[in-house]
């Protein structure tokens, strides 16, 4: 129980580091807001409006805070401004909670559980796929990646250097090899070996999304032939410092494929963490992992409460 708890420990940690600048840009425009005030008006609700806008928690989930703090007090007939932290912290948290959707990984029975990344570019997907796969070694289950972004030459091998690093086989063909062939060998050799979960990389393109779309839908069609009903996840690798970016992302991809999952990564370099609030709330996707960090183990599982609980802790 004790090494059960450090480890707990080390998480909260890194999540509480990882959301430290968001924290601190938010509260420092929070308390200057609020400064000489002492109750929660109009005006403060306005001025909080516009930082929720700028801290990248998105103007829908943002303006559905404001009237859940709007019911409050006017419920309550009078909030001080020193209430105002624990408040935000309450209400988003019901937010957040109101939308919960289950994970899906963790009571599926399938073997080999295929899970087909998808992202831009730079995202972190390829360093994201590295992480999970460690996460899922370290768990005792068997993996194998699939190099099957073949258009970007860096691609396979930053991909093959993971593979090397974590320990865990690969199926690449390099670079221009048929995407949907790869994908096709990979699940091949996991039925063979028994693998219990695949991780398949994908090209991450926006410019053409006819084209994407149909390359994903080859990707998925091939799989099938191996296994009946691959891939039991399609998971969104999104990169959180990009704040409004990351939605507008999550829209294309969402629409071009039918995304399962989504993970946010590099919150740890950035004072945009707010869009994972954001994130969570509009797209109807559970969000899955979030990267609070450089180490293997700095992929967490999103927990909404911990989540909240690191952004307005003390």
């Amino acid at each position: 129980m004790a090494l059960f708890g450090f480890f707990n420990k080390e998480k909260k940690q890194a999540l509480d580091q990882g959301l430290s600048k968001t924290k601190e840009s938010l509260f420092g425009k929070i308390r200057r807001a609020v400064a000489g005030r002492s109750s929660v008006d109009d005006t403060v609700l306005d001025e909080l409006e516009e930082i929720l806008i700028s801290s990248d928690v998105g103007v829908q989930t943002t303006l559905s805070i404001i009237e859940r703090i709007q019911k409050r007090v006017s419920r309550d007939k009078y909030v001080s401004t020193e209430e105002l932290d624990q408040i935000l912290k309450e209400e988003i948290t019901a937010l957040l909670e109101e939308n919960e959707l289950s994970s899906l990984l963790h009571t599926s029975k399938e073997k080999p559980y295929v899970i087909m990344v998808v992202g831009v570019n730079g995202v972190g997907k390829t360093t994201t796929i590295g992480k999970l796969a460690h996460r899922f070694k370290q768990e005792g289950k068997t993996v194998m990646l699939g190099a099957a972004d073949t258009f970007r030459a860096a691609a396979v091998d930053q991909l093959k250097i993971w593979a090397q690093r974590v320990d865990v086989p690969i199926v690449e063909k390099g670079m221009q090899a048929d995407p949907g062939s790869v994908a096709f060998d990979t699940l091949n050799s996991a039925v063979a070996k028994g693998s219990d979960v695949v991780l398949i990389d994908t090209a991450g393109r926006l410019h053409n999304k006819i084209n994407l779309m149909n390359e994903l839908s080859k990707i998925k069609q091939v799989m099938k032939k191996v296994v009946a009903d691959a891939p039991h996840e399609i998971l969104l690798v999104l990169d959180g410092s990009t704040g409004q970016n990351a939605f507008e992302q999550a829209k294309q991809f969402t629409a071009a494929t039918e995304v399962t999952a989504l993970a946010i990564t590099k919150l740890d370099g950035t004072a945009k963490g707010g869009v994972v609030i954001g994130i969570s709330d509009q797209f109807k996707i559970p969000v899955r992992y979030i990267g609070v960090g450089e180490k293997m183990e700095d992929l967490q599982d999103f927990d909404k409460k911990q989540f909240v609980d690191s952004l307005f802790g003390n």
